[in-house]
């Protein structure tokens, strides 16, 4: 079977499979899940485009690390054919462990899970599967391996992880802030004992990176509509999860409900409970929503309604933070309306904080080769003022209340 397929991508062009280990990891149900997880979560209620999903994004992030280690040999830096699969495994299999609408469920059914906690199990799982073939993907994936530099193109400031989401989000969402070069970013990469390094002539598109990484978050990531939906869904779950516990028996795939009947943390998380999460998609998160819409407590149905509907809360965005009594006024007013306790009306009236730093100056920065040899931080480098000021992270309070009528 011929498994150096081609594949068609928007963002572009062609891409190619390098090698059967990856064709074969990409026909795997795991992966295929992939398919079925929004890329943006609920941003598709705010840009009717958004709906590619992580599927796509794992494609072009290979496509992408093709090229960076095809720039980096061109430029001197050893990689073995082991490290290049590695390089590809590692980045193919980063988002292998979101669940449905991709963030929502780590704050609802499950306990203190991280996404990359769940790729790791996946990972581990697989390198079964396929004889240990896996193996050094995971140590790169993790930060073990010896080379630095290739943990960092899996996860850094300036990772092909980001370098294809920006791109392609600003693609699916048409906001065109987010577009970047990501072919130009990557040719100017190099490697300086054992560290990425972007090389001087590059300093102006890592600018453009930094301030379209601003303005996509938002834009887009944490536009107040996309944030007030995706805090509906995450109160779906919880209210879900809180009537099963009470013995409730609600309508839903036998996978959501294996999550809503018990309280699965890092500790549990067996192989059981992991062939079970890789059942989990969108669709099982909007059927069972399509049947809760219905459900007699008052809470579900009109949070379910809420989102089926796109009929959202109202939200309001401040500098700081929000008074207790405008909160309380928001609550009494449900309370006395719907007949319902104050534990039902915090479900439809809340408060809560974004932050937005584009660029973290003390983290896996993002360092400027100059042609003396020098080595400099993006920050020290640029000529743009402003880009200190992106270091500093930005907090915006929020208040969600219902606008008349539920």
């Amino acid at each position: 079977m011929n498994k150096l397929k081609i594949l068609n991508d928007p963002i572009y062009g062609f891409i190619t499979i390098p090698n059967s280990l990856i064709f074969d990891l990409i026909q795997h149900k795991y992966f295929q899940r992939l398919r079925r997880i929004t890329q943006m979560g609920m941003s598709y209620l705010v840009y009717p485009g958004a709906h590619h999903t992580r599927f796509h994004h794992a494609i072009g992030c290979v496509h992408l690390m093709q090229q960076a280690v095809n720039v980096l040999r061109f430029k001197g830096v050893t990689i073995s054919e082991e490290e290049e699969t590695g390089l590809y495994v590692a980045i193919l299999l980063h988002d292998i462990g979101h669940g449905p609408f991709s963030h929502a469920m780590e704050h609802s059914i499950v306990n203190n899970i991280s996404h990359e906690d769940i790729s790791l199990l996946f990972m581990e799982r697989l390198n079964e599967e396929f004889n240990g073939s896996l193996t050094l993907a995971i140590k790169i994936f993790k930060g073990d391996y010896h080379r630095k530099f290739m943990y960092q193109l899996i996860s850094g400031q300036l990772d092909m992880d980001r370098a294809d989401y920006l791109k392609r989000d600003s693609f699916y969402t048409g906001v065109a802030e987010g577009n970047i070069n990501s072919e130009r970013l990557i040719t100017m990469l190099n490697v300086v004992n054992d560290n990425l390094v972007i090389e001087e002539k590059g300093i102006y598109s890592v600018e453009k990176f930094i301030i379209a990484r601003r303005l996509m978050y938002w834009q887009v990531y944490l536009h107040k509509t996309g944030l007030v939906a995706e805090q509906l869904l995450i109160r779906v779950l919880q209210r879900a999860k809180e009537l099963c516990v009470l013995g409730h028996k609600l309508q839903a795939s036998n996978a959501l409900l294996y999550f809503l009947d018990n309280k699965i943390s890092i500790t549990n998380f067996t192989d059981d409970a992991l062939n079970i999460f890789a059942q989990l998609d969108d669709y099982d998160i909007i059927s069972a929503m399509k049947h809760w819409q219905f459900s007699e407590d008052f809470v579900l149905s009109h949070l379910c309604q809420m989102i089926i509907n796109r009929n959202l809360l109202k939200i309001k965005l401040k500098n700081k933070t929000i008074k207790s009594h405008s909160l309380e006024k928001h609550i009494n007013n449900l309370m006395t309306e719907y007949g319902i306790t104050r534990e039902e009306a915090l479900y439809f009236v809340f408060t809560g904080s974004i932050s937005n730093q584009a660029y973290q100056l003390n983290t896996k920065q993002i360092n400027i080769l100059h042609k003396s040899g020098k080595i400099e931080d993006i920050v020290k480098a640029s000529d743009q003022l402003n880009l200190k000021a992106l270091s500093k992270p930005v907090t915006k309070y929020y208040i969600c209340y219902p606008k008349q009528k539920l």
